[in-house]
C-alpha cells in the first residue's frame, strides 16, 4: 500500500542504517569471520604499537581487546569527544589503502607532553602545531611498528607514509567526505581502551574502509590456508628398532659366569647398561691394581710470569686511523626550546671561559688542553693526559 513502509526500510530503520546506506548493505558488510580476522590483526599490531608507545613516554601502556563494529560519520561526530585528533595513515607498500586513528584532544596534550620530557600534567595549554606535529611522529613509530607485525603476519612487506595529524571540532559544519571518501557511508570501527600509567584512560579508535578490511580478510586468510596445505615431513625410512625377544633376553640372563681374568668391562661392552654378574659368591668386580698417586705440582705465579709469551708487535697498529674530537662544552634543551633556535640564539655551555678543555679519542677521554689559534686555524695545546687507568 501506498505510504507504507516495506519489511527491509523497517529492518534498515532499527538498524540505524536508513534508506540512504542502501548501496553500502547487503553483501558489502562484513561476516562474523571477517571480522573476527580484524580483530585479530588489529589486536597483534596495537600490542607492538603500544610497546613502541612506552619507549617513547616511559610510562606503562595498556591497549585492550579490540572491539569491531560498524558505524557512520553521524554516529561518530555525536558519541566522541570535541574536538579530537584525525590521524590518517596510507599504505604505500603491500596493501593499498587507508585507515584513521581518533586521539581525544587531551590525550594528545598528555603523550606530547612525556614525549617533551614532562610529568604529563602540562595540557592547560591550547592544542598547537608542535602537539600536531609530535604526535605525528609518535603515530608514525607507533604504526610503523604495527606495520611491521602485519607484515610478519601476512608474509608480505607492508610499508606505510608518514601520518598526517588535524584537529577536527566534529561540529555539523564538518563533513565525513571533506576527511576522507569512505566516511561518507558505513566503515568498520575497531574500539581500543588505551591507559598509559595513571594520565590516561580513554578510548582510541580507529577507522577502516570496508573493502580495505576485506582485503586484510583475504590476505590473512590466503596465508593461513598456504600453512594447512603444507604437506607433513615425512617420515624417517630408518626401520624401527625391533623389541628384542623374550627368549633371548632369558639366554643372556642363563649366560654362564666369566671364567679366568677377563675384565668386566669386556661384559659390559656385550650386555649393554649390564649390571655385575650375580653368582653363589657375589657380584664379579675386576681386579683392583696398584696405582701411583701423588700430589701435583704447579710452578709459583712469579717464575710463570717469566715465561709469559712476550706481546705482540705493537708497530702493526700504528697507521690505524682513530678519530679525535675536542669538547668545548655541553648542554641540554628541550624539544620546544630546540624548535626556538634563530641565527644569533645564545647557547650557554656546562663549562666556565679559561677552563681546560676536553681532548677525545674515539669517544674516550685521553687529555685536557687550552684552545690555541695557528695561523688562520684553532688548534689545542695538550696539558694534561689522563693517568692509563682512568
Amino acid at each position: 500500500m501506498d505510504g507504507m513502509l516495506s519489511q527491509e526500510e523497517i529492518n534498515a530503520l532499527l538498524n540505524g542504517l536508513g534508506t540512504d546506506d542502501e548501496d553500502i548493505g547487503g553483501t558489502e558488510h562484513l561476516t562474523d569471520a571477517e571480522k573476527d580476522a580484524i580483530g585479530e590483526i588489529s589486536n597483534i599490531s596495537m600490542g607492538t604499537a603500544a610497546t613502541t608507545l612506552f619507549s617513547l613516554v616511559n610510562q606503562r601502556v595498556v591497549i585492550t581487546t579490540p572491539v569491531v563494529e560498524y558505524a557512520s560519520w553521524k554516529e561518530i561526530a555525536n558519541s566522541y569527544d570535541k574536538p579530537c585528533v584525525f590521524i590518517q595513515i596510507y599504505y604505500q607498500d603491500g596493501l593499498d589503502g587507508n585507515n584513521i586513528l581518533i586521539l581525544k584532544e587531551n590525550d594528545v596534550k598528555v603523550i606530547t607532553d612525556l614525549m617533551m620530557g614532562g610529568d604529563g600534567t602540562n595540557t592547560d595549554n591550547e592544542l598547537s602545531e608542535l602537539h600536531l606535529s609530535a604526535i605525528s611522529e609518535a603515530m608514525n613509530q607507533m604504526m610503523g611498528s604495527a606495520a611491521t607485525s602485519v607484515s610478519s603476519m601476512l608474509e608480505t612487506r607492508v610499508v606505510i607514509t608518514p601520518p598526517t595529524a588535524t584537529k577536527v571540532d566534529l561540529d555539523e559544519s564538518v563533513s565525513g567526505e571533506d576527511i576522507a571518501d569512505f566516511l561518507r557511508g558505513t566503515f568498520v570501527k575497531v574500539s581500543f581502551n588505551m591507559v598509559i600509567g595513571d594520565l590516561v584512560d580513554s578510548v582510541l579508535m580507529q577507522l577502516y574502509p570496508i573493502e580495505f578490511a576485506k582485503e586484510l580478510y583475504r590476505e590473512f586468510m590466503a596465508v593461513n590456508s598456504m600453512e594447512s596445505e603444507i604437506p607433513p615431513k615425512p617420515q624417517s625410512s630408518r626401520p624401527k628398532e625391533e623389541p628384542r625377544p623374550a627368549q633371548a633376553e632369558k639366554k643372556i640372563e642363563q649366560a654362564s659366569p666369566p671364567t679366568g681374568n677377563m675384565p668386566y668391562n669386556n661384559i659390559a661392552g656385550m650386555m649393554p647398561n649390564a649390571m655385575p654378574y650375580m653368582n653363589q659368591q657375589g657380584p664379579y668386580m675386576p681386579p683392583v691394581q696398584d696405582v701411583n698417586i701423588q700430589p701435583a705440582q704447579f710452578a709459583p705465579f712469579s717464575q710463570m710470569a717469566q715465561h709469559m709469551v712476550p706481546p705482540e708487535n705493537i708497530d702493526l697498529l700504528m697507521d690505524v686511523p682513530l678519530e679525535v674530537t675536542v669538547e668545548l662544552g655541553r648542554t641540554s634543551k628541550s624539544i620546544k626550546d630546540i624548535l626556538d633556535f634563530a641565527p644569533g640564539t645564545i647557547i650557554e655551555l656546562n663549562r666556565l671561559a679559561g677552563e681546560p678543555i676536553d681532548v677525545l679519542v674515539n669517544g674516550k677521554f685521553v687529555a685536557k688542553g687550552e684552545v690555541v689559534v695557528m695561523e688562520e686555524a684553532f688548534g689545542i695545546r695538550v696539558t694534561e693526559i689522563t693517568k692509563q687507568r682512568q
